[in-house]
């Protein structure tokens, strides 16, 4: 089972501030380099600020669970059902092998279609367990079955599966050519053709030059469930998931929070000193310990990256993740050459200007990394601000409010996404409290066409959750938009996976900007905005930095805690400046660990550009709609439907935008990020802040 998590800020413009007492800045985890995975907490989460006062306590017994029996049909992880589907799937792919090995060359529409309802059987059983799991971490009978079942898949895969990719990209070009040209076009779209598959044969054969040996492909995929990389980030995602960590300000007996819960009270709190407690907590806890398992994770992860882009003949280091997005190295390149040479200096300019607010609004004596996703509150006048008012909690926001925000967000933009979106809901879709041995984060799982979408949420009441719902609802929405390519083509290239969610996000940004009801106001939507972009553009660029620099050295030894800090510090440096020299930020202080419990870098290297990607890509997008708006949202909807039928220049080429210009990137920068730090800082100026 593959889950894509997508835990970019979406969105929220709106969604949480469609009132006046609800305002936001976007300090989603894994957009802003705070990127847990695991959790543990408690049943019942109170509000906790500067102060450490209560305000609002969310019940978590009383939210939302999911609810999968129905659509899956078994009742439990250990219903007997699920082992004889299980080996009437097996008999299925040992019949398709004897049937079409060897035969591709005559029954390749046949092939295909049994491939992917056998496909559809196998995923339909590994998500139910995966769901099942990551809401109930603590099982380890679960853990148990989950890994048992996992081990079964594996073999069945190498015996009787693993054959047909391979020789489907093998497949000579004649003899694919023959059996396209005698597809029969006039067949219903329930009746699939050989040329409705085309773009999955595209894809598979995409891979031919990286493909090895029959014999070494199945040994792979039979030893991968006890060897490699799986068990030790497995291990890593576990011991995460146990951190937990004081709140400044509160008593030792006080019951310690999740990481999430950190995370949430630092980048909404109004008090720089908190603020600063709160990272100072996080660094040393995870200092502790998990910096040693993280490494020895990232360093398994890197050491078979290294070998499997050798053995497979990748040209260069994102190659192997680039070809999965469908996207040639010198677009990426492009891409990364962009950020550093446009974004960084907009970057630089944009907290220059926040340190100035900040110092004015909440007296702030030193700029630092604690800062960087703080709140902005102007106050309601049109000037500035002593520093001296007395700093609000923020209000913790119920789930029936949250669902009204975020289908009203929405309903502005899409009736028919609004509608995709409470079906969700009201079919028990979403896993919603954060409780005890469940997985960190967020993210929506596809699944297969017929029983996804589901969405497993943290929801704490935060205006960062509201935005975490209606992001991963719109993943959602282009599931469920994108299953009538079937489950071979229905996922779409990551460069093009964030399109729905960050799309409405301007489409609120900017209609709320259009009506905030004062000069205050609007600024602190740009500024929460402008955080936004660049740590999902800037940020994640960075990230791909550190990368880059972790896997560059893996070559000369296994990777270390104090050399992964090392890397760490000075992806920060290229991308933000030396404190003292030319960067906005006064001090790093309590940083030097945070790269251990992002995820991606242990689960899918080289994927976190794609953010940065997909952030302009829509940025662009927003201009064409505002100069072109007739009939955008029809084109829109079908990019969404597309799925993974198109790649990126084909999906954007009805917009107008080629991304494949070496020069996009930065144009793109210029006019997105640079246009919105402008407005920001002209608007500041009026108010004082210059």
């Amino acid at each position: 089972c593959v889950f894509i998590v997508m835990r970019l800020g979406s969105f929220l413009w709106g969604l949480i501030v469609s009132s006046p007492s609800h305002n936001t800045n976007n300090s989603d985890p894994a957009h802003s380099g705070f990127a847990p995975i695991g959790q543990s907490s408690t049943s019942t989460r109170t509000s906790s600020t500067s102060s450490n006062k209560t305000s609002t306590t969310i019940n978590m017994t009383e939210l939302p669970r999911w609810d999968l029996s129905p659509r899956f049909g078994f009742s439990t992880p250990f219903d007997p059902k699920i082992d004889d589907f299980m080996a009437e799937t097996s008999s299925q792919a040992k019949a398709f092998k004897e049937i079409y090995e060897n035969h591709l060359d005559t029954k390749l529409l046949n092939a295909i279609l049994e491939y992917q309802a056998i496909s559809i059987r196998r995923s339909t059983v590994s998500s139910y367990l995966h769901l099942s799991y990551d809401v109930d971490l603590n099982n380890d009978a679960l853990k148990k079955r989950k890994g048992e079942i996992s081990e079964r898949m594996a073999a069945e895969h190498g015996d009787f599966l693993s054959w047909f990719e391979l020789d489907l990209a093998s497949l000579e070009d004649a003899l694919l050519t023959a059996q396209l040209e005698k597809t029969d076009t006039s067949s219903s779209a329930e009746e699939k053709n050989l040329a409705f598959f085309q773009s999955y044969i595209e894809e598979v054969r995409r891979q031919k030059p990286h493909n090895l040996e029959k014999s070494v492909e199945r040994a792979l995929t039979v030893r991968s469930p006890y060897v490699g990389t799986r068990p030790l980030v497995g291990f890593f995602v576990k011991e995460l998931s146990l951190l937990t960590f004081h709140l400044p300000n509160q008593a030792e007996t006080d019951d310690e929070v999740n990481m999430e819960v950190l995370l949430s009270r630092m980048t909404s709190s109004g008090d720089a000193t908190y603020r600063a407690e709160c990272l100072k907590n996080l660094n040393e806890g995870l200092g502790n310990h998990i910096v040693r398992v993280s490494a020895l994770s990232l360093s398994a992860v890197a050491g078979s990256w290294s070998v499997e882009n050798k053995e497979r003949g990748y040209k260069a280091l994102r190659s192997r993740r680039n070809l999965d997005n469908n996207c040639p190295d010198e677009v990426v390149q492009s891409l990364l050459d962009g950020v550093k040479s446009a974004g960084v200096p907009l970057c630089k300019r944009y907290y220059d200007l926040k340190k100035r607010i900040l110092k004015s609004t909440q007296g702030l004596e030193k700029f630092t990394w604690s800062d960087r996703n703080a709140p902005i509150d102007i106050p309601k006048g049109e000037g500035g601000s002593s520093g001296n008012e007395e700093k609000k909690e923020e209000e913790m926001i119920s789930w029936d409010e949250a669902v009204k925000m975020v289908e009203r967000g929405y309903r502005k933009f899409s009736p028919r996404m609004a509608g995709m979106f409470m079906d969700m809901v009201r079919e028990k879709r979403i896993d919603v409290p954060a409780i005890d041995g469940k997985r960190g984060g967020a993210y929506c799982a596809g699944v297969v066409p017929g029983i996804g979408p589901f969405q497993l949420l943290n929801f704490d009441g935060s205006k960062r959750d509201v935005a975490t719902l209606a992001h991963e609802s719109g993943h959602g929405c282009h599931d469920i938009l994108a299953y009538g390519q079937g489950h071979l083509q229905y996922h779409p290239p990551l460069t093009l996976a964030e399109t729905a969610s960050i799309f409405g996000e301007m489409i609120v940004f900017r209609d709320l900007l259009d009506v905030a009801s004062s000069k205050g106001e609007r600024l602190t939507l740009l500024m929460s905005k402008v955080d936004d972009v660049i740590n999902s553009v800037v940020r994640q660029c960075s990230f791909d930095r550190f990368e880059e620099l972790a896997h560059g050295a893996r070559d000369k030894g296994e990777l270390v805690a104090s050399e992964l800090d090392e890397f760490w510090m000075q992806a920060m440096k290229e991308y933000y400046g030396t404190p003292g020299e030319d960067s906005p930020f006064d001090a790093y202080d309590n940083v030097s660990h945070l790269w251990a419990y992002v995820p991606h870098f242990h689960s899918v290297p080289f994927y976190v550009y794609s953010y940065a990607f997909a952030d302009l890509v829509v940025g662009t997008l927003y201009r064409s709609f505002q100069t072109n708006p007739d009939g955008f949202e029809g084109r829109l909807l079908e990019l969404l439907s597309a799925g993974g039928t198109k790649d990126f220049v084909e999906a954007l080429e009805p917009f107008g935008l080629e991304p494949q210009n070496p020069s996009f990137w930065a144009d793109a920068l210029e006019a997105h990020l640079g246009g919105l730090v402008s407005e920001a800082e002209a608007l500041a100026a009026e108010l004082g802040y210059a």
